[in-house]
């Protein structure tokens, strides 16, 4: 986009619909991370008055929310990592609980002198639900659960796939949020 005449004159406009857009995706209105958008080519009206915020935002958002739709859009999932102490004697039932709510352990140690083992896990934040009353209830009150936000972690499957297991939860999010129920159609984006 060198050499295009005008467009220092709109740059604050593109940053606030880039913002807009990113603040609301269009797959479920959530924020959007991990996104870049490459301007390739800018056509400007000569007169002033045609390139206000109020043309350019509105205009630039339809071009970002039609380019993520035409990109590989994911969803991402939070994850919690998740400290747990207990005696050896309940490790079987926690590996069973994470095991059944999709955790996932890749540490366990043992206190040097105690019989009290730490296992280090991550557990998938809409597992989490109940989880420490979970475990608490099966272990007699012996496990102590920390449970803190750790990362994201992509969502398998197409979010735009009729069917996918990820577009069954994009659907329940918006039926959720109290939006149409399908995902926006390119069209919807197009100028007329």
């Amino acid at each position: 986009s060198k050499g295009v005449q005008y467009l220092n004159e709109i740059k604050d406009s593109v940053v606030t619909a880039f913002q807009w857009a990113t603040k609301e995706g269009v797959i479920c209105e959530e924020n959007v991370r991990g996104v870049r958008f490459n301007i390739h080519d800018v056509t400007l009206h000569a007169d002033a008055i045609h390139r206000g915020g109020g043309q350019i935002m509105p205009t630039a958002r339809r071009v970002f929310c039609a380019a993520m739709l035409t990109a590989k859009p994911a969803l991402l999932e939070p994850v919690f990592y998740v400290e747990i102490h207990c005696p050896k004697s309940a490790m079987g039932t926690i590996y069973s609980i994470l095991n059944r709510r999709r955790g996932h352990i890749f540490s366990e140690q043992q206190r040097v002198g105690t019989p009290i083992h730490f296992v280090k896990a991550y557990l998938l934040v809409i597992e989490s639900f109940g989880f420490t009353a979970d475990l608490r209830s099966h272990t007699s009150g012996q496990a102590h659960v920390e449970c803190v936000f750790d990362h994201w972690q992509i969502l398998p499957g197409d979010p735009l796939e009729v069917g996918s297991q990820c577009h069954a939860t994009v659907i329940n999010i918006r039926k959720w949020k109290g939006l149409s129920e399908g995902i926006p159609l390119l069209d919807r984006y197009f100028d007329s």
